[in-house]
């Protein structure tokens, strides 16, 4: 499939894609390369339901280009490519120009679209009949008759008096009472009415990522499905076609890593202390916790690339070789942004508790080494409205609280999330006004400073009626400040946006 992003044609591939936009591609990579050519997409809408932007579908309209990409929640999947208006994109189907080419004899082309004739003749032949769809408004002379192919699909004025069950269809749309196409789509599957009430729940067939398509294995790294945090510092890492991976907080090295998933995007070296009073007191302190749980410790929050090589540490991180573990400061952060992820390294630290009813064993307490290791995972959710939206593709991940399978999702709304972890974890705290303390949240401000890219404010912590009220304000917008709050469970840290919808997984 061609990769060319050029405006003078797009390519045509029923149930692959237009151009370059694939079919299963994450919003992520769509996004990230339209917003590369703004001289060619000069405006860019993106709608979302702020209320809850997991589950139902998020839209990529490129209004001056006549185009319109529907996402599933979820996956953040692109699932079906629509063409709004073909006087604003030069299509072009087997070197045939889709509005180009028509007899003048046939029904003049408009604004709208190409005819019926010039797509049945001319275009994809013969077809299967489709389905008529009357008209919404009644006081509406048109109803809408779809055409499908196996991929792509037609849309067509129909003059609602005109339309019967019993008249032959080619005959129908060639005469004057239909108008010339108004809508084109692009979709996987055999036809329109078979694919429309599975389209954003069917398995995608290509991968989120252009650059994998036709690619061997050995060439490039392949793309993480989901993460699986069993506790005790461990984690599955499901791919699409390759077996599955294991990390080991504590064990698993840089090199491990970029053997698994190829060299980082970027490299951020940690500097940033202005959090470590909110640690957990360790065994020398005077008031030491006796809980297995660290609740709020926060591992240095200011712990994605919200502070990379691409803004103002550029200069700092020059020597280091993005592909030679060797080369790498003693604390960093990897970024992955095409996988998702972060990864802290650092020397190694015992990681949390397994979860009581996981069967797993606690982790041994680690041996100072002078080896580097992964000490953090850090799993972003690429929700939209958040402040990082759009730095990493969403990552999905299955929170396995117990040997049945009972596991917390990604899309789990943070109540949720809150309630379960806390019965998962009661009984484990020497008293309730420790697991309230534990579990307070704090805020946590990505937009204020000088450089907004890598700036990280706490404000402190909220009494729990203010933090409820707050995350569940109607709009789901943040009044500007980019306010999210911070929650913390024994090896797990949750950044939450006021809708509730968890925007990072911290895991250490």
């Amino acid at each position: 499939m061609t990769t060319s992003i050029s405006p003078a044609q797009a390519q045509i591939f029923p149930g692959k894609g237009l151009g370059f936009v694939t079919l299963g591609a994450s919003l992520h990579n769509v996004l990230t390369r339209v917003k590369s050519y703004p001289q060619t997409y000069p405006a860019i809408d993106l709608a979302y339901s702020t209320a809850d932007p997991l589950r139902k579908p998020v839209v990529l309209q490129l209004p001056s280009n006549g185009l319109r990409l529907r996402f599933d929640g979820p996956d953040q999947r692109l699932r079906l490519i629509e063409v709004l208006d073909f006087s604003r994109v030069n299509l072009v189907y087997k070197s045939q120009e889709v509005l180009k080419g028509v007899k003048s004899t046939e029904q003049s082309l408009s604004s709208h679209g190409p005819s019926f004739r010039h797509v049945y003749n001319r275009l994809f032949g013969p077809s299967y009949p489709g389905e008529y769809v009357p008209p919404a408004d009644p006081q509406s002379p048109y109803g809408t008759y779809v055409l499908s192919y196996p991929g792509v699909a037609f849309s067509f004025p129909l003059q609602h008096s005109a339309w019967s069950d019993q008249c032959d269809f080619v005959a129908l749309l060639s005469s004057s009472a239909a108008l010339p196409a108004t809508s084109m789509s692009i979709f996987q599957g055999s036809s329109w009415p078979e694919v429309r009430a599975k389209l954003f729940t069917q398995q995608a067939q290509y991968p989120r990522s252009s650059a994998l398509i036709g690619k061997s294995r050995e060439s490039l790294a392949d793309e993480i499905e989901e993460w699986h945090v069993l506790g005790a510092g461990k984690l599955e890492v499901a791919r699409r076609t390759s077996s599955p991976l294991y990390i080991t907080l504590g064990e698993t090295t840089p090199q491990d890593l970029i053997a698994d998933f190829g060299p980082p995007d970027a490299i951020y070296r940690k500097n940033d202390r202005r959090i470590s009073i909110h640690r957990a007191t360790g065994p020398g302190d005077l008031h030491p916790s006796p809980s297995p749980g660290r609740g709020m410790d926060i591992p240095d929050a200011d712990h994605s690339s919200t502070n990379s090589v691409t803004d103002d540490s550029d200069e700092e991180m020059a020597t280091f070789n993005i592909g030679d573990p060797t080369s790498l400061p003693a604390e960093c952060f990897l970024n992955y942004f095409h996988h998702g992820f972060d990864a802290f390294i650092s020397y190694p630290t015992a990681p949390g508790p397994a979860f009581p009813a996981s069967g797993l064993p606690d982790p041994s307490p680690q041996p100072a080494s002078s080896q580097l290791t992964v000490t953090k995972i850090i799993l972003h959710g690429n929700v939209p409205g958040s402040y990082p939206f759009n730095r990493h593709r969403r990552s999905r991940w299955l929170i396995h609280l117990d040997e049945s399978g009972d596991c917390l999702t990604s899309e789990s709304p943070y109540d949720e999330v809150s309630e379960r972890l806390r019965a998962t974890w009661k009984g484990s705290y020497t008293s309730a006004a420790e697991e309230r303390a534990l579990q307070r949240p704090m805020v946590l401000n990505r937009g204020w400073g000088d450089s907004p890219e890598s700036s990280v404010e706490f404000l402190g912590g909220w009494e729990e009626s203010t933090a409820k009220s707050t995350r569940s304000g109607a709009d789901g917008q943040d009044g500007g400040l980019g306010n999210t709050e911070l929650f913390g469970f024994p090896g797990l840290l949750f950044e939450v946006l006021k809708n509730g919808a968890v925007s990072c997984l911290t895991v250490y």
